[in-house]
């Protein structure tokens, strides 16, 4: 392309022409390997100056600090009223010789947090690249590179301010420890010095504690691993806190030792299966609210990234939702011994605790058990079997979630398998056929949990479990869930976070104990920011359940013990031993967790460790008599309210009872006969019920009944047959009470030969198909006094067969017996106390469940 231009003097066209851009040069090798070549000199020349730097750095910190310890000031624990509850930092240190070290305790040491402790300078710059490389591919953080030396450097001169130049001036100190003392030195320094978590600093500081010997040689190799597998996290992997994660955190150290030909397979296998024995340890000297401080501990380790020793030492002030009314009964009530049973041996019944305001989701109260304060077991995170306790979760709930079922429909009660999975009752009157939500839970009945569960699907109730935050096994895809059996089991934690959000209405509930967290300086570096608040169930289901569950701590319920003088809702929960071949109605754990409109709370009592000596004999009902002692005393200057009623929440009432039921064998007929008064309201028919004596339950034998009368022509002689019938409202799925029930024997008739009269001509019938004087008609009803036999008002007496008074229903003055003075109702039906045939002399029904099988999600529950 060309530009043509006037000269305006001249006149003469100039012409500029533009050529293309020249060509850039290749990045060649050559020119690579120049560029390669310098930038390595230079990294060197870089290393060995930074190197240089931290070698001088090293020497000019340690000659500074050379003999003293930077000093550790103690955090503080406050309450929720900003008292000073605990302070974290008790110097709990002893030195010890190198030589008083056993050579084995050494070698393990270095196998886990050092194995190139002696050939390195200080630094560990394989190690280092491994680290550097694992936390590339994870793109965060997942491996260190600290030597044994550089973690002394860290505990002994360096403050516990997280600071940019921090890890240099570690690695400084690092490498002068390294060039001014010898490994012998270095190491009994560390052993020394190392944190072994609940304030116990060196090795035999932290053998004193856990295994109670003073001589390190007295060691065993298991207890040596143990030790050795510790400071990596020492609040985590030590045998008090938690004996499972230490057993396995030991399995790990013990591999290490073996694969570097310390030990032999058989002394690994040995030492990997040894239990811990926590009654060998020390205990606490600050045992304040012991349990809520070290739950809060943990708690803020998560939230600030800060490890255990760091946060004790760091001077930090932490400010916590305790309540210390509350937690102060509580842990009266688990000192006083009269609150749980007495075992047969030292090992006692243990329990666990929690409280929460559903409100705010502040942690209140805790207690991990009764002996905390020695053996530091926090049971409240721990995971046992719930037994009944989880039939809101993965049963009764699932059903109201689907706005299908409601507190009055009507459920089964029959002994039934399900695909091979065959629950029982443990009532003491067993399947008694149709069964309202409400009467089911509050007695407890196993049967209706399940058949409903199996009506609403399995997944259902393990999505609305997993909708509260239990994230269950793919083994517990069975029906054995709506009894609590489950794989793992749950944790009181678990459980009061669960029943908080029924408490709440539905919305979700954050548990928390830290409120915030200021520096030594005063600035804060964590304050607690509630989460968005969402709806996980309806509310309409949140208040279903509420109200059903009021009514376990009625007259009549399993968990009448747990009445207070506020609203109370809550669930008993109790579980088989599981023991192979031991018959015994003893049990493993028993549960209350319920809920005032205020807090909500978990009781566990159980065993540690069960066997045929270690069983629980009296049920959930001391569970529910702590859960009164504890909530009543915590909540007595609170104001009282009530919980609220969602105005979306409609009432359908179910069909009343029926009433004037009675029945009489006609012989002519060979049939029973059966009358009855009609139910007023809208789509009602009725179901009649029959059980021969000798079976166990009831069967419906006529549905569907639109009339006031019945026969019943199924009927053998010589039998006996008890009946009843209800009214069914077939629009809204909805039975109603049972009606008094009918005993009726029918006699063995004799036939008498009759001789032929010879003077009298046989007749023979003619096939008209007319019938004689009488036959096909159904005599007329004969009226009778009432002998009691009916109910009154009764518009169709006839004579006493048995008429008995439906369960828990007291005949009025009016009223007489049947001649007995006994009223003896259908199994079951529609009573509103006692109900379950167990109440005592003052009309209270003590808890008889035995819900779950332990672990085995298909074995019977009782």
């Amino acid at each position: 392309m060309t530009e043509r231009r006037s000269t305006g003097r001249a006149g003469t066209e100039q012409t500029k022409v533009k050529g293309k851009k020249p060509k850039k040069r290749k990045f060649g090798a050559r020119r690579a390997l120049t560029w390669m070549f310098f930038t390595a000199a230079l990294a060197v020349v870089c290393g060995i100056i930074g190197y240089l730097l931290i070698i001088l750095n090293g020497e000019r910190l340690l000659a500074e600090n050379q003999g003293k310890l930077v000093s550790a000031e103690s955090s503080i624990i406050y309450d929720v009223n900003g008292n000073d509850v605990s302070r974290l930092y008790e110097e709990n240190r002893e030195s010890v010789d190198f030589s008083q070290i056993p050579d084995m305790m050494k070698q393990a040491f270095v196998a886990v947090e050092d194995r190139r402790f002696y050939e390195h300078s200080g630094l560990d710059f394989i190690s280092i690249g491994r680290a550097v490389v694992k936390d590339v591919i994870a793109r965060s953080a997942v491996e260190g590179g600290s030597t044994i030396t550089q973690q002394l450097a860290k505990n002994v001169f360096l403050s516990h301010d997280k600071t940019i130049l921090r890890k240099a001036t570690e690695a400084s100190i690092a490498v002068a420890l390294e060039n001014n003392m010898t490994k012998d030195q270095i190491l009994e320094m560390y052993l020394n010095r190392i944190y072994f978590g609940r304030g116990a600093h060196g090795v035999k500081a932290a053998s004193k504690l856990y295994f109670g010997k003073e001589d390190l040689n007295d060691l065993e190799l298991w207890e040596i691993a143990t030790l050795a597998g510790m400071p990596k996290a020492p609040n985590s992997y030590n045998p008090l806190s938690d004996p499972e994660r230490s057993m396995e955190r030991r399995a790990v150290v013990l591999q290490l030792m073996y694969d570097q030909g310390l030990i032999t397979a058989e002394e690994m296998e040995q030492a990997k299966n040894h239990e811990y024995n926590p009654d060998a340890a020390e205990p606490a000297s600050n045992t304040n609210f012991m349990a809520y401080v070290d739950y809060a501990i943990e708690e803020a380790m998560k939230v600030t990234n800060l490890t255990e020793e760091e946060l004790r030492l760091g001077g930090y002030h932490i400010y916590t939702s305790l309540n210390p009314n509350a937690q102060t009964i509580m842990e009266g009530a688990f000192a006083d011994d009269s609150n749980f049973e007495q075992s047969p041996s030292d090992q006692k019944v243990q329990g666990a605790m929690i409280i929460i305001d559903h409100r705010t989701g502040e942690i209140e109260a805790m207690v991990g058990g009764r002996d905390y304060e020695k053996k530091g077991w926090n049971r409240v995170v721990q995971p046992r079997q719930p037994g009944s306790s989880f039939k809101p979760i993965t049963s009764y709930g699932p059903a109201l979630e689907t706005g299908e079922w409601f507190p009055w429909s009507t459920l089964r009660d029959d002994k039934e398998c399900f695909n091979g999975y065959c629950p029982t009752d443990s009532n003491r009157v067993k399947y008694i056929g149709p069964v309202s939500m409400k009467q089911a839970i509050k007695e407890s009945r196993n049967l209706p949990a399940v058949w409903l569960l199996n009506q609403v699907g399995v997944s259902a109730g393990l999505e609305f479990a997993n909708t509260l935050g239990f994230d269950l096994s793919s083994d517990d895809r069975n029906l054995a869930i709506a009894l609590g059996g489950l794989t793992h089991g749950v944790t009181p934690m678990q459980m009061a976070t669960a029943y908080s959000v029924f408490a709440n209405g539905g919305r979700s509930v954050d548990p928390h104990s830290i409120v915030e967290i200021k520096d030594k300086n005063g600035q804060s570096v964590y304050e607690y920011k509630a989460p968005k608040v969402r709806q996980l169930i309806a509310p309409e289901t949140a208040w279903y359940l509420t109200e059903i569950m009021q009514g376990v701590v009625e007259q009549g319920g399993t968990g009448t013990r747990a009445r207070i003088d506020r609203p109370v809702a809550g669930k008993t929960g109790t579980t088989q031993h599981g023991i192979e071949g031991l018959r015994s109605s003893g049990n493993r754990d028993a549960w209350f967790v319920g809920y005032t409109p205020e807090w909500t709370a978990a009781v566990w009592m159980g065993y540690d460790k069960t066997d045929a000596e270690h069983l629980l004999k009296q049920s959930s009902g001391q569970s529910a008599a702590l859960f009164a002692k504890v909530m009543s005393a915590a909540l007595k200057d609170a104001p009282r309210s009530e919980f609220k009623r969602p105005s979306s929440i409609k009432e359908i009432t179910p069909p009343a009872q029926v009433g004037g039921f009675n029945a009489s064998y006609i012989q002519e007929r060979g049939e029973v006969q059966m009358a009855w008064t009609a139910v007023q309201g809208q789509n009602i028919t009725y179901r009649v019920y029959r059980k021969e004596v000798s079976e166990q339950e009831f069967k419906v034998i006529l549905d569907q009944v639109d009339a006031i009368a019945a026969n019943d022509i199924g009927i053998e002689q010589g039998k006996t047959y008890e009946y009843y019938v209800t009214a069914y409202d077939s629009v809204n799925n909805l039975e109603g009470p049972a009606s008094w029930k009918k005993t009726i024997t029918i006699p063995v008739e004799e036939l008498v030969p009759i001789e032929p009269d010879p003077s009298v001509e046989p007749q023979i019938p003619d096939d008209t198909g007319t019938v004689g004087p009488g036959e096909g008609e159904v005599p007329p009803v004969q009226e009778v006094p009432d002998n009691g036999a009916g109910e009154p008002g009764s518009q169709t007496p006839l004579p006493d067969n048995g008429a008995t008074a439906p369960e828990g229903q007291q005949p009025s003055p009016d009223q007489p017996t049947n001649g007995a003075g006994v009223n003896v109702p259908p199994d079951g039906a529609g009573g509103t106390n006692g109900t379950n045939g167990n109440a005592g002399a003052n009309g209270v029904a003590p808890d008889t469940e035995a819900d779950a099988s332990t672990n085995a999600p298909n074995a019977n529950n009782g």
